[in-house]
């Protein structure tokens, strides 16, 4: 736990440096916050900052204490010391303000093997003052902004899918934690999850974390749906969530429509729900996105989930989900309060008025897949299946010898041959830039 310095406390050189930075760019900058404080701080952010005292626990931070001794940081003088002013009823009021969480001012994260500190900052609602009254009267101020960013978000979001006619939008920190609400939304005695196998693992993970049955249906040797055999399950066992990833991982198709849709009725008829995860929607030609909400009868128990990881930000996690504004309304009872941080917000937002450069390279990713897919028929001694994402499944010879040796030669796959025995000797290959297809393809013709 960080300790907030006393007065006249004296500071290293370089921290102190790194902190008049920030104080002035907070205090007297504020039009220009995130980038001016993020280039400060990413110069000063080397190797001696590591084992600053003033600065060590906030490398590793991740509690809001923390946070508190940055904002004692930001009101130091320009020598370098806390000032006298700064007085214990300030501090405290500062404290209880971090505590509740009402506004986070910088998020500080320290990554295994690299040398770097990472300042992420938000809205600064307010500035510290010798004055508590300033300082509440900021913070009632500062609340709304926060308490909203979500809102912001959802509506973002919306209107980038084009949200149907008489649905909603949940949002999830990942959509690994849409699938895990899920599970507990669920959670009543005799419930199940059914999925296709192979298929995204979540699945499975999350059905047995929280203790209920997980039916997995095999697809066929050509990662189709089976679909006498998807049929049956639903009639035997009734699930509660369907998934249907779409396209799937790790084989990256699309399954057959017609095929889908009578899934789809069979378990509506059931009274479960049908999942549908799109997250690798941007490299996809089709989705159930637009087959819901309220003008399309028949749908009512069909959700939608997708992330902004393959949209191009990963490290974001935030995952979205849509479906009828009922269902969505009961489902998010069971979410978390404060599940998305204004990190992942402001990240959003951004890409988000910036999507047509992340389309602009999901463009370029799908021509990269057709020209791998066009190299890869050349192979003889490869079987390449289709894809409708950023990789693609390939059976070899000997899919252990063909990592070995293409990761020996600087190009890492993934050996997917362990996670279900239809996937025998199967790799799956990442769609990258040009030059990287390129490296691969030679890669995996020497590798063999």
């Amino acid at each position: 736990m960080a300790v907030v310095p006393e007065a006249g406390e004296p500071l290293s050189p370089q921290a102190a440096d790194l902190v008049r930075r920030i104080a002035r760019t907070v205090l007297d900058e504020p039009a220009d916050l995130m980038d001016q404080v993020h280039a400060a701080v990413s110069a000063a952010a080397d190797e001696p900052l590591r084992s600053e005292p003033v600065l060590a626990a906030e490398v590793a931070a991740s509690t809001r204490s923390n946070v508190l001794h940055w904002a004692a940081g930001i009101a130091r003088d320009p020598g370098g010391r806390v000032p006298a002013n700064l007085t214990p009823e300030v501090l405290g009021i500062a404290r209880e303000a971090f505590r509740r969480g009402i506004e986070q001012t910088v998020y500080t994260t320290y990554h295994a093997g690299q040398n770097a500190v990472q300042a992420y900052w938000m809205r600064t609602a307010f500035a510290l003052s010798a004055d508590p009254a300033v300082l509440r009267q900021a913070l009632a101020a500062g609340s709304a902004s926060v308490a909203g960013f979500v809102e912001d978000m959802v509506a973002a979001l919306s209107e980038h899918v084009g949200l149907p006619a008489g649905c909603s939008m949940m949002l999830g920190n990942g959509s690994d934690e849409l699938i895990s609400l899920l599970a507990l939304a669920c959670d009543v005695p005799g419930a199940a999850i059914l999925a296709p196998l192979p298929g995204f693992v979540m699945y499975e993970m999350s059905a047995k974390l929280q203790g209920l049955k997980f039916i997995g249906v095999p697809t066929t040797p050509e990662f189709e749906l089976d679909e006498a055999a998807m049929l049956a399950a639903i009639e035997t066992h009734r699930p509660a969530i369907t998934y249907i990833a779409y396209p799937n991982n790790p084989t990256a198709n699309l399954f057959d429509e017609g095929t889908v849709q009578r899934i789809v009725d069979a378990v509506g008829r059931q009274g479960g729900f049908v999942v549908f995860d799109e997250a690798y929607q941007p490299f996809s030609s089709r989705t159930w996105m637009n087959r819901i909400g309220a003008d399309r009868p028949g749908h009512e128990h069909v959700l939608v989930m997708r992330t902004l990881s393959k949209f191009g930000l990963a490290g974001v996690r935030l995952g979205y989900m849509v479906g009828a504004a009922a269902l969505i309304a009961e489902i998010d009872k069971v979410r978390p309060p404060y599940n998305i941080s204004a990190l992942n917000a402001e990240a959003t937002l951004f890409a988000l008025e910036h999507a047509d450069e992340f389309a602009a390279q999901a463009e370029v990713l799908r021509a990269e897949r057709s020209r791998l897919q066009q190299l890869l028929k050349a192979l003889p001694q490869v079987t390449a299946f289709p894809s409708e994402a950023n990789m693609i499944l390939v059976r070899v010879p000997d899919s252990a010898r063909c990592f070995q040796g293409m990761k020996a030669r600087g190009v890492l796959v993934k050996n997917v041959a362990g996670l279900h025995p239809l996937l025998s000797n199967c790799v799956r290959l990442t769609v990258g830039t040009p030059d990287e297809n390129t490296a691969m393809i030679d890669a995996l013709k020497a590798s063999l």
